[in-house]
């Protein structure tokens, strides 16, 4: 049994469990690693993310035939126990938020497609994930999305890959009170297999890159967790939306850097390095892009390096642990590949780009820095790029 039975067979027990009944459909939504491009989408630029081989499993069946309103019932499975992360609400009322994030993320992904004038039909549905919460490997937009499309399939809506992220962005945004971007769910619901995805964050346009045979895509686990709504997250993108608001224009996609240095005596010194950050770290996407095509490890050294740094200094998201062991795969890698802080920050994960052969470099490096931390243990593993949210057709 792979990872994806055993993921699937968990989904199913816990469907019978909570509701003494078979499931009869199944829906997957994938995680993202993020290559280039951080705290990028929410000021309308490009980014370069990819889905990994882990996922968030809805499976679905029909409502309970003996109540007395339409309803939805949903089981969380990895929040709690069964009694405790489950929620129901019933579809012929105004929907309102829950009392915790998971429920939030089913309830405003029901009431985004009411709102958007689609008709979502009573189901009863549980979820199983096996993408690490609180790691910046975006759970919670496969959660979403995972959701959105179980929702869609049953109620014959039949939705596409963008109107799918379109709507968990606005369950995270409006139920859960995280204000990201679109590119985690457009990751999760439009990737395609062995590629990664740039992304036009404002037009939504995309172009899969793919990534070359002798590259692998490793995500180093820092065993630091954080609480993505409840971080500086929302304060990064206030600030952002400052600096748009100070120059004029609609996102800090529309300024121009040397526009920002001529003006860098007129503006707050912080921010000011937030937009230095998001304006450099455009620019780092296309070349990042063509470094993967074509396998160039060197140049992915270079630019990751930059990339880290700035989210470091310049936005203020690392931790000197995360700078630690950042430092020590680069030294590990030299010119084999890059390796930089992915996701919102403030703990989660790198991400190293590298040659294949480079894997045994970068686990010595993550065993040297455990044996100096006091904290959890970091671990490396190496993903495959998968293709984004779809149905489960079981043999």
């Amino acid at each position: 049994m792979n990872r994806r039975d055993r993921l699937i067979a968990r989904a199913r027990q816990g469907f019978r469990l909570a509701y003494g009944a078979e499931p009869t459909r199944f829906f997957a939504a994938p995680g993202r690693v993020n290559l280039i491009g951080e705290h990028v989408d929410y000021n309308d630029g490009y980014v370069l993310p990819c889905a990994i081989d882990r996922e968030a499993i809805v499976a679905l069946g029909p409502p309970d035939k003996d109540a007395p309103v339409p309803r939805f019932e949903a089981v969380a499975l990895d929040m709690g126990d069964m009694a405790s992360a489950r929620d129901a609400f019933n579809l012929d009322g105004p929907i309102l938020p829950g009392e915790n994030n998971w429920q939030n993320h089913v309830r405003g992904v029901v009431q985004a497609l009411g709102s958007a004038g689609y008709r979502v039909k009573p189901a009863r549905i549980a979820i199983a994930g096996d993408v690490p919460i609180g790691a910046g490997l975006s759970s919670s937009a496969a959660f979403g999305v995972a959701v959105a499309l179980a929702c869609s399939e049953h109620s014959g809506l039949s939705l596409g890959p963008e109107k799918l992220a379109k709507v968990a962005q606005i369950a995270e945004n409006d139920f859960v009170g995280c204000a990201c971007g679109i590119m985690d769910q457009m990751a999760s619901a439009a990737s395609v297999a062995d590629h990664a995805l740039l992304l036009d964050c404002r037009t939504l346009q995309t172009m899969p890159i793919p990534i070359h045979d002798s590259l692998a895509v490793t995500v180093i686990d820092t065993g630091l967790r954080r609480d993505l709504t409840e971080s500086a997250f929302n304060q990064r993108r206030a600030e952002c939306e400052a600096v748009a608001k100070h120059f004029g224009v609609q996102a800090l996609r529309d300024l121009d850097p040397d526009t920002l240095v001529a003006a860098e005596g007129d503006l707050d010194p912080v921010l000011y390095a937030r937009a230095r950050h998001v304006i450099s770290e455009m620019e780092r996407v296309e070349p990042v892009a063509v470094a993967l095509a074509t396998g160039d490890t060197a140049a992915l050294a270079v630019l990751l390096a930059e990339a880290h740094t700035s989210l470091s200094e310049d936005f203020g998201v690392s931790l000197p642990a995360i700078d630690q062991l950042a430092g020590l795969v680069r030294e590990a890698l030299g010119d084999q590949g890059g390796v930089r802080l992915t996701g919102a920050g403030f703990g989660g994960c790198l991400v190293a780009v590298a040659k294949r052969e480079a894997n045994g470099a970068i686990d010595d490096a993550v065993a040297r820095y455990n044996r100096t931390t006091s904290g959890l243990p970091a671990s490396a593993e190496t993903f495959k790029p998968i293709g984004g949210a779809a149905p489960i057709v079981l043999g």
